[in-house]
């Protein structure tokens, strides 16, 4: 049994090909194949279901797939054991970052982060919560930056910021008239709202108690992923709508008038970098984390008077 072997394992596991792990390990699909079929006559069991498009393992396969998973990072460590050592920082980072979190940190942190650890090559991938969760824990990702609690035990969180939610309302609606409001104030009727997949959704429907609607009929049901078509909904379109704090950074004065701000405590959510419990590259997230929290303002650092919403 070597490395290698069981990272051509990991890799068939990871990308349900043969094909697409031989291009992925830099190897021809023949070398790899033959190294796989090598390990099962070592082990005297079989790890895929070769019959099965796409290649599927076999019962066994899954409980040797997973203790690989573990080798391998743990022989990662080697590599970090030596690279800790070294004064600067080196290597390759990939992180996956859910679209609400995104467009408000990684331009203003990107630049700094690059500048102070040129040796680091940073790989970002906007994904949802559901995506990164699960390319954690195959390995295919070394950190996440989401909403959290997640309630998932190969995880870990650790939690970076608090954004506050606020109001972001026509001036036809009855939020515009209130200088501050709360939950209850909020008429579901009229606010435009996240597309399933994306937490924050639940987070905001756990702001207004998942309250149904009692009255009219709406003609118009929109789906969308992005906070900032749901900013321009309601500029054009009327109504209202729930944004995270960060969001109102690039706005006009004329847009900050349609901001409201709940009583306290205000609801907010918790940002977090989240690792595999086997976590590799430990400076390097930290490094990341110490840049994140240089940008974020001080009263986000802190939960003192916030509510956190639950994903």
């Amino acid at each position: 049994m070597t490395i290698t072997q069981l990272e051509y394992v990991i890799a068939v596991d990871t990308y349900r090909s043969f094909v697409a792990a031989a291009n992925k390990c830099f190897v021809t699909q023949p070398t790899l194949s033959m190294q796989i079929q090598k390990l099962e006559d070592t082990l005297g069991v079989k790890l895929f279901d070769r019959t099965h498009q796409p290649v599927i393992p076999t019962e066994i396969g899954e409980e040797i797939i997973a203790q690989a998973r573990v080798l391998l990072a743990e022989s990662e460590k080697i590599k970090e054991i030596i690279s800790d050592r070294q004064k600067e920082l080196s290597g390759e980072l990939r992180v996956g970052i859910i679209p609400t979190v995104s467009p408000y940190i990684l331009p203003k942190i990107l630049n700094g982060f690059i500048q102070k650890y040129p040796q680091v090559k940073l790989i970002v991938w906007e994904q949802t919560t559901e995506q990164i969760i699960q390319q954690l824990k195959m390995g295919t990702l070394d950190c996440g930056i989401l909403s959290t609690p997640l309630a998932e035990s190969s995880l870990t969180e650790i939690p970076v910021f608090y954004e506050n939610f606020v109001a972001y309302a026509s001036k036809n609606s009855k939020l515009y008239k209130k200088r501050t409001i709360t939950p209850e104030d909020i008429d579901m009727e009229e606010i435009w709202v996240l597309n399933e997949g994306h937490c924050m959704r639940e987070q905001v429907l756990n702001i207004c108690q998942r309250r149904k609607a009692t009255k009219g009929f709406q003609h118009f049901e929109y789906n969308t992923g992005s906070v900032e078509t749901l900013k321009r909904m309601v500029d054009m379109n009327n109504g209202a709508t729930i944004l995270p704090e960060l969001a109102l950074a690039e706005m006009s004065d004329r847009q900050r008038d349609r901001v409201r701000y709940f009583k306290s405590p205000e609801p907010a959510r918790e940002v977090s970098i989240v690792i595999h419990r086997n976590f590799l590259k430990r400076r390097m997230i930290e490094a990341l984390k110490v840049e994140i929290l240089d940008f974020v303002p001080k009263r986000l650092r802190t939960k003192k008077k916030k509510e956190i919403m639950a994903i």
